[in-house]
C-alpha cells in the first residue's frame, strides 16, 4: 500500500461538530473590528488578549490530558477550532506553535517535572512558544544544524544562531535543535532538543521586517547562554527522531490549506454582489472549491493518522505541498480577475486585503519545509526514487 492509499476519507465525529457553531458566535465578537487585511494574517496575527480568552474557554491544549491543564478531547475538536480560527481570519499566532506542537512534544518526551510547569501555561494562554530549527545555510538542510549545547557543570552551554523563527520576540521560549555532541557532518547523529528561556543573559532576539512590512519573523542569537540541565527534552541525541515527529504536526493541519481564505471569502462576497458576478469569476470559485474539497479531506484523514499515534510523515508533506500550492495560486487568480476590471467598482478593502496576501504568498512554500524537500520526500514515499 502506497502513501496514497492510506488517506482514506476520514469524518470528523459528530460530537467534534458540534462545537463550530459556538466557536463562531465566540470570534466572531471577539475580531468583530479586524478589517479583512488584518484578519488575513490569521495565525501569523499576534494577540496576546485573544490567546488568553481562548485559553479561558478550554480552546488551548484541548488534546492534551486534563491533569496538565489541557482538555482530554479528541485530536478532532482541536481540528475544528482550528478550521474556525483561520477561517474568520482570528489571530491566533501566539500560542499556535505552543499549542499545535511545543506542548504536544513536552508532553510525549519531556520529564514528568516539564510537563507540570510548562503545559498548563500553554494551555491558560500564557506561555508562548517558538520552533528553533531553520539557521543560516541550515534551513531546509535542516541535519547540519551548527548551534550547539555543550554539556557542563551547569548543564549546557549554549552557542549559535537561529532564523525565521515565527514570533520570537513574543514568546517566553524556545524549543530548539541543537548538536550536543559530535560535528556538522555526522547529520543526524548527536543532535538534541532543549528549551531555551528567551529572557536568559546571552540571547538576542532581532526582527526581520518583510516585504509586506510586518516583523514577525526573527533571528536569534545565544552567546554563552547557560541552560539547567532540565532543559533537555527526550534522551541526549534522541533529536532528529523527536523533531521528525514533530514536523508532522506542522505540516497536515489546515493552516496548509487556509492562509488564503480570508482573501478568497472576501472576494467572494463580492463576486455574489451583482457589480462583482462575472461568468470567469464563477468559474475560478468553482475550480477553487474543487480543489480545497479533495485536500481538506486528504488534511482530515492525516489527522486520524496522528490521533492514532502514527507518525505520517510522507502524507503529511504531501498535503503540505498540494496544499501550499492551492493557497499560492488564489491571490495569483484574484488579482487576474480584478485587473480585468474597472478597479473603481472593486472595494478598497479587497484591494488592501489582495496586496497583503500577495506579498506574504511566496512564504507559504518556505515555511514548514520547502517545495523542493518536500516533492523529495513524496517521491520516495511513493517509490519513485
Amino acid at each position: 500500500m502506497n502513501v496514497l492509499d492510506s488517506l482514506a476519507p476520514t469524518r470528523i465525529p459528530p460530537e467534534d461538530e458540534a462545537l463550530r457553531a459556538e466557536v463562531r458566535a465566540f470570534l466572531a465578537e471577539a475580531i468583530r473590528d479586524l478589517p479583512p487585511h488584518v484578519r488575513a494574517r490569521s495565525w501569523g496575527g499576534y494577540s496576546a488578549e485573544l490567546s488568553r480568552q481562548l485559553g479561558a474557554m478550554g480552546w488551548i491544549g484541548v488534546t492534551l490530558p486534563t491533569e496538565y491543564g489541557g482538555g482530554g478531547r479528541s485530536a478532532f475538536t482541536r481540528y475544528v477550532l482550528v478550521e474556525e480560527y483561520l477561517a474568520c481570519g482570528a489571530p491566533v499566532g501566539s500560542h499556535w506553535i505552543a499549542d499545535r506542537q511545543s506542548a504536544p512534544l513536552i508532553l510525549k518526551y519531556g520529564t514528568e517535572a516539564q510537563k507540570r510547569f510548562y503545559i498548563p501555561r500553554v494551555c491558560r494562554g500564557e506561555a508562548f512558544f517558538c520552533i528553533g530549527m531553520s539557521e543560516p545555510n541550515a534551513g531546509s538542510d535542516l541535519a547540519s544544524v551548527k548551534t550547539r549545547a555543550v554539556p557542563n557543570d551547569g548543564g549546557f552551554l549554549l552557542n549559535g544562531q537561529k532564523i525565521w523563527t515565527t514570533n520570537a520576540h513574543h514568546c517566553q521560549y524556545m524549543i530548539a535543535l541543537v548538536r550536543t555532541s559530535g560535528e556538522a557532518a555526522d547529520r543526524h547523529k548527536g543532535l538534541s532538543q532543549v528549551i531555551v528561556d528567551l529572557s536568559l543573559p546571552g540571547v538576542t532576539v532581532r526582527p526581520i521586517t518583510d516585504l509586506s512590512g510586518d516583523a514577525h519573523f526573527c533571528e536569534v542569537f545565544f552567546e554563552n547562554v547557560q541552560l539547567a540541565p532540565d532543559a533537555l527534552i527526550g534522551a541526549e541525541g534522541q533529536g532528529w527522531e523527536q523533531v521528525t515527529a514533530e514536523l508532522a504536526f506542522e505540516r497536515s493541519g489546515p493552516e496548509r490549506l487556509f492562509s488564503s481564505i480570508v482573501l478568497f471569502d472576501e472576494w467572494l462576497a463580492w463576486v455574489r454582489t451583482p457589480r462583482g458576478r462575472s461568468e470567469s469569476a464563477l468559474r475560478l470559485a468553482g475550480r477553487v472549491f474543487t480543489e480545497l474539497a479533495p485536500l481538506r479531506a486528504m488534511s482530515v484523514a492525516v489527522q486520524e493518522k496522528l490521533a492514532r499515534g502514527e507518525s505520517p510523515i510522507v502524507e503529511a508533506a504531501l498535503v503540505k505541498e498540494l496544499g501550499t500550492t492551492l493557497e499560492q495560486s488564489i491571490p495569483a487568480a484574484i488579482a487576474d480577475d480584478l485587473h480585468g476590471r474597472d478597479l473603481a467598482d472593486v472595494p478598497l478593502e479587497l484591494l488592501r486585503t489582495l496586496n497583503y496576501t500577495t506579498e506574504v504568498a511566496p512564504s507559504f512554500s518556505l515555511r514548514g519545509g520547502t517545495r523542493d524537500i518536500l516533492r523529495g520526500m513524496i517521491a520516495r514515499g511513493l517509490g519513485l526514487r
